[in-house]
């Protein structure tokens, strides 16, 4: 043997009789116990599954969602079905992929060392254990996999005649069934749940199994997925905890205004409106991590809004009620509270989109009070507003409102769902082989506890922001209809600070940035580096990341990319110095409440309602 075939062969572990050891069974008998076992947490995994459903308290309503995947991929196979050319260069294609991934498999296992195609090398950590290469049959499992998920995204993309929202909706539909399918996700397929399984004699699957058991119980019949050790934290005690008090309250959201950490404080108000699709506190995680502290050490006066966890009672509070026993309300509060009309604002996400309606809605009512707006990973032209379209059809919204209308409100975990499949691998099947295959605890972590602790949204007010945003998208058109008035995005002249993050997959920078064209002042477009949640909780102590600025956000976002200023860290200092030159008049600090009673401490009692 030469020297290069001694080093191809040194390379498989199916050539070391020593390396196959961690994959015999070594206690059989007791792995057959421990299989015993694990089958009866499954059964009790499967009865809490089954109990409220054969009470009638839940009904599934599975068939739709899959119903809809059946029938955009048929579509996609219609294409190349009905030409028999076509058909032939598909199984070609892929026959062709997998004759070549069996010919080099062959050399390797003869000694050879062969070379694999850079279409094969990925930096993926789901195939990071080393016998994904070292180990002919994983090796061979991993090509596989790469080979036919990689097909089947060609066979999406090249299908010709397909509609925009078809090809998008099969394009995602192909990689949750792709990640869904991945070897890792199985025992007999992944080395190292293999190994695991073998060095316990399986006693991982009894704990994971009886981990799955008490998931399914904890979401009352459907499974709540444990992405942290919630035991590990209380709002309120160790997340949630900058001073401050609950000084107002509805049947929407309570007001909270924080104590001042500075001597003097800016004249101007601050109010942030976060969404309602997940709780305020993700701007006040712990003391390092806090936005809503750092604001308030920089001077300003803080108010936020808390938005109830709704149930049937509020199923038609609707946009309208949003912006004016929301936003209306807070401004109406902080008027009380510190006398002062004028007010700095700030929308997160989805409440950045009611903030700029409701900014729409003032000035055609010539309502002043807010006179500038920051934008965090805010959509107000959904045109390319990426993954979540895919839920969004005409179909599929009467689907859901149906759905609501037997409750009055879409479950939290509906919604939470839909934002883990954006990103399945990382945030769906890591945790599924975490924690009921390797039988292991997931470790404590604040900002997947947050990520975890879903709200449920009124029927009328979600129905009425996925047909106006995302279906007919009128508010950047101009066409949105609020307490009677038809507004215009054009109307609001107020300068607007708008942050977008370069990763991300829930308002795609492109997205944001198309937004910004709608306003009729200026606007300061900003550029983070990650993602929806990292790029914006970014706080100066850690340095990381970094940001762009540059001209006018006119053109599209990669052209203003590349003759933007790249500035390492955090953009929370840049937006700083944007507030202060609109105004930096400061006044002495203010008591929490002003001459208004408090309620209770922040962050108060809606914010710990659990859906």
């Amino acid at each position: 043997m030469t020297a290069e075939k001694a080093e191809g062969a040194k390379g498989f572990a199916g050539f070391d009789p020593k390396s196959v050891e961690p994959y015999i069974v070594k206690d059989p008998e007791n792995l057959a116990i421990n299989m015993a076992r694990a089958a009866e947490q499954l059964g009790k995994a499967a009865s809490a599954w089954l109990a409220p459903r054969e009470s009638g308290e839940k009904t599934d309503s599975f068939a739709e969602p899959v119903s809809d995947m059946v029938k955009t991929l048929s579509k996609v196979s219609e294409y190349w079905l009905t030409d028999p050319r076509r058909t032939l260069e598909a199984q070609t294609h892929l026959l062709g992929s997998f004759f070549d991934m069996w010919s080099r498999t062959v050399h390797r296992m003869a000694g050879d060392a062969v070379d694999e195609p850079a279409s094969l090398q990925r930096n993926d950590k789901r195939f990071s254990d080393e016998d994904w290469v070292r180990n002919p049959f994983f090796d061979f499992i991993r090509q596989a996999y790469f080979v036919t998920s990689d097909w089947a995204e060609r066979m999406v993309n090249d299908a010709e005649g397909l509609d925009d929202h078809t090809r998008h909706k099969a394009a995602f539909y192909v990689r949750q069934i792709a990640s869904a399918l991945s070897p890792t996700n199985f025992i007999t397929t992944n080395p190292q749940l293999y190994r695991e399984t073998v060095a316990t004699s399986g006693a991982n699957l009894v704990k994971g199994m009886q981990m799955l058991a008490e998931d399914i119980a904890a979401g009352r019949g459907e499974l709540r997925l444990r992405q942290t050790d919630t035991s590990k934290f209380a709002i309120g005690e160790n997340i949630a905890v900058t001073p401050g008090k609950v000084i107002a309250q509805n049947d929407i959201c309570q007001v909270l205004q924080y104590e001042a950490s500075t001597e003097t404080v800016l004249k101007r108000p601050l109010l942030i409106c976060p969404p309602w699709i997940n709780k305020f506190y993700v701007l006040d995680l712990n003391p390092e991590k806090s936005f809503i502290k750092w604001a308030v050490d920089q001077g300003h006066t803080v108010f936020v809004i808390s938005w109830v966890n709704p149930d049937e009672r509020h199923a038609t509070k609707d946009w309208e009620a949003y912006a004016r026993d929301g936003i209306g309300f807070a401004l109406d509060i902080i008027e009380q509270a510190t006398e002062e009309r004028e007010v700095n604002s700030i929308g997160y996400c989805v409440g950045g989109t009611l903030l700029a309606a409701t900014l729409a809605l003032h000035a055609a009512e010539r309502d002043d009070r807010i006179r500038s707006a920051t934008l965090f990973t805010t959509q107000v032209d959904f045109t390319h507003a990426g993954d979540l379209k895919v839920f969004v059809d005409d179909d599929q919204i009467r689907h859901l409102e149906a759905n609501m209308s037997a409750t009055g409100y879409l479950e939290g975990s509906k919604m939470a769902s839909a934002f883990n499949m954006l990103r399945a691998s990382e945030l769906i099947w890591p945790y599924f082989v975490n924690n009921y295959l390797k039988g292991q605890d997931p470790l404590p972590f604040d900002l997947l506890y947050w990520n975890s602790d879903s709200t449920r949204m009124p029927a009328a007010n979600h129905s009425f922001y996925l047909r106006n945003c995302y279906l007919e998208n009128r508010l950047a058109k101009g066409e949105m209809v609020l307490a009677g008035r038809r507004i215009s995005l054009g109307d609001v002249k107020i300068p607007v600070y708008n942050l977008a993050t370069k990763e991300d997959h829930i308002a795609p920078a492109k997205s944001v940035f198309l937004g910004s064209s709608s306003f009729g002042g200026k606007v300061t477009f900003v550029l983070s580096g990650s993602g929806h949640i990292a790029g914006v909780v970014n706080p100066p102590a850690r340095g990381k990341y970094q940001y762009w600025t540059g001209g006018p956000p006119k053109g599209d976002v990669e052209t203003w990319m590349s003759k933007a200023k790249e500035t390492a860290g955090s953009w929370w200092p840049h937006w700083q110095s944007w507030v202060e030159r609109l105004d930096k008049r400061r006044v002495p600090a203010r008591k929490a409440g002003g001459p208004l009673n408090s309620i209770e401490e922040a962050p108060g009692s809606y914010v710990r309602m659990r859906a």
